[in-house]
């Protein structure tokens, strides 16, 4: 019966059992066991101490458990690889540019401070950052990072922003320049010169004193360091600077427009034309330019009273004005926006419409098509950040380094006078090299002249000298003139003067004449001495007050006058003294 029990049994274990026998069933338990409390005791051990009682069991487990699968390979954990992306990989390279040194000489103390700092500079950290800086200069003033680390310096005062921080960076640029300047760096300095007066840059209708500053830095830059791999960028900040130049000049022209001041209009108009060839409005300013010119033309028609031949010649000259400015329009600026503008106001006068070439029409489009579009991101900044509208800039073409002399209007105006007076001037007559290049003109009849007659012979009287009215001993020679008369009917004398003789000098006064009387203690005249001072009159008693007083004959000072407290008021009375105080009078 136990048997039996026994074969039911195994055979119950077998069935629901993926083991053998029971043996194997029992070493894996025990093996389980022994891992779970492996486990808990590794816990409270350093992995060297679990790491051997750990392999014990696992060994005897693989020994003892059976290997069902063994024609499968057990998959090995691969080693975890850190693939960068391209964003990566673009910052990693842009590092390499900004900072060439890094990763370079990481060991050195001097190094370790740079690295130092431009993290600093990277987290936003600026004083932290500069402080790295100047210690790391003071410490090491020979170190092979000076240069970067003034450079540094700089920068971090260009990124903190503000004014007073941009002012210090601008500084700080310029140093470098000066201590650093055929260093490839050097051309860095100046063109974050030029950025920090283009962040500074406000609207065309305000203070352009920031344009012109940083307009004068890139034309530096561009003058200076015309190798540097900056260039591009330095002249497409000019264009920009130039494009909110030339917006303000062009403003001013039509406000000017609006009062009717035509020499002012012309000339701000034609300093646009002149200075910033690559405006994006050109074609607007060359024909407000030419209807300036026409807006005179019409004047001139006008005014009434005038000689009709110097009318007609004022209103072809600005007429002629007008129409080359809308010619110019029509063939430089052919895929400019008003172009069909100009043509309208050439049929208007009457005149051909000149017709553009293919060279000139492609220059024309290759320009427009490289300015920027309008975007709403672009829009908003313009709206509420009340920057200077740079949008539409140019992209291509050079930008002028030099100004042409400028065009005022007071120049304008003295040129229309001129014009006015040539057209009303009655002709010149004609020259003798006019008539000698022209003989088929008659010459004019000769006008006889005039007889000459022959004047007579110069008297010869006594020159008088500077004494002769006290006494008469000089005496003048004179020598008569031939009474030949000459052929242009005047004589010629000589006369010898023989002035009087001097009186010798007192060598008892060094030969100078003594100034003021002879008699130094002798008493003046009546008519020189000074009159007697007036009294003084009191004007707060409305009464003269009595005169200064004459020392005694003894030499005693006289007494002091009483004092009438009725009259007069004094500030030096004595203080009262006992029972006089209770007396308030």
């Amino acid at each position: 019966m136990v048997r039996a029990a026994d074969e039911v049994s195994i055979n119950v274990i077998s069935s629901r059992s993926f083991f053998p026998h029971l043996r194997a069933a029992l070493v894996a338990g025990a093996t389980v066991a022994l891992l779970l409390s492996a486990s808990v005791m590794a816990s409270g051990q350093t992995p060297d101490q679990t790491a051997a009682p750990a392999a014990a069991p696992a060994a005897a487990a693989t020994k003892s458990a059976p290997q069902f699968n063994r024609g499968k390979k057990k998959a090995e954990p691969k080693e975890d690889k850190v693939i960068e992306s391209k964003d990566t990989k673009k910052a990693v390279k842009r590092g390499k540019k900004t900072d060439a040194l890094a990763g370079v000489d990481a060991k050195l103390p001097d190094k370790q401070l740079y690295d130092k700092a431009v993290n600093a500079i990277a987290k936003g950290h600026f004083d932290v950052a500069r402080l790295d800086l100047q210690t790391m200069l003071n410490t090491y003033p020979d170190s092979q990072y000076q240069m970067r680390a003034k450079l540094a310096i700089a920068d971090s005062w260009y990124k903190e922003g503000g004014t007073a921080a941009l002012t210090q960076a601008e500084s700080e640029y310029a140093d470098f320049r000066v201590f650093f300047p055929n260093a490839p760096e050097a051309a860095e300095a100046q063109m974050r010169i030029g950025d920090i007066y283009f962040r500074q840059m406000d609207r065309p209708d305000r203070d352009y004193a920031k344009a012109l500053n940083a307009e004068t830095e890139y034309r530096r830059m561009l003058t200076d360091y015309p190798d540097s791999t900056l260039v591009p960028q330095a002249k497409q900040r000019l264009r920009d600077v130039q494009e909110v130049l030339a917006t303000r000049e062009a403003d001013i022209a039509s406000y000017y427009g609006t009062r009717d001041n035509y020499a002012a209009v012309i000339a701000r108009y034609q300093t646009v034309v002149d200075t910033y060839p690559l405006y994006s409005h050109m074609d607007d300013v060359l024909i407000g330019l030419g209807d300036a010119y026409e807006a005179q033309a019409r004047y001139v028609r006008s005014v009434p009273n005038l000689p009709e031949g110097g009318r007609a010649k004022l209103e072809q000259l600005y007429d002629g004005e007008a129409a080359e400015c809308y010619r110019k329009v029509v063939l430089e600026h052919a895929a400019a926006q008003h172009v069909e503008d100009a043509k309208d106001r050439l049929s208007a006068m009457n005149l051909p419409i000149p017709t553009p070439t293919k060279e000139q029409i492609a220059a024309s489009a290759e320009l427009e098509n490289s300015r920027s579009a309008y975007s709403v991101a672009s829009r908003i900044q313009l709206l509420f950040l009340r920057k200077a509208d740079t949008v539409i800039a140019a992209h291509i073409g050079e930008p002028t380094l030099v100004d042409p002399k400028a065009t005022v209007a007071p120049t304008i105006v003295k040129r229309a006078g001129d014009e006015f007076k040539n057209a009303f001037a009655p002709p010149a007559a004609p020259t003798p090299a006019n008539l000698t290049e022209n003989p088929s003109t008659p010459a004019p009849a000769p006008v006889a002249a005039a007889p000459v007659v022959p004047a007579a012979p110069l008297a010869f009287t006594d020159v008088p000298t500077a004494d002769s009215g006290s006494s008469p001993s000089s005496s003048v020679m004179s020598t008569p003139a031939t009474s030949t008369p000459v052929s242009n009917g005047t004589g010629m004398s000589v006369e010898i003067v023989t002035p009087k003789a001097a009186k010798p000098a007192d060598p008892a006064t060094n030969f100078l004449k003594p100034v003021g009387p002879s008699t130094a203690n002798a008493p003046l005249p009546d008519a020189e001495k000074a009159a007697p001072a007036p009294d003084v009159a009191n004007e707060a008693a409305g009464q003269p007050t009595t005169p200064a007083q004459t020392p005694n004959a003894d030499g005693r000072k006289n007494p002091k006058p009483v004092l009438d407290k009725a009259d007069e008021s004094s500030s030096k009375t004595k203080k009262k003294k006992g029972i006089a105080k209770i007396n308030p009078f």
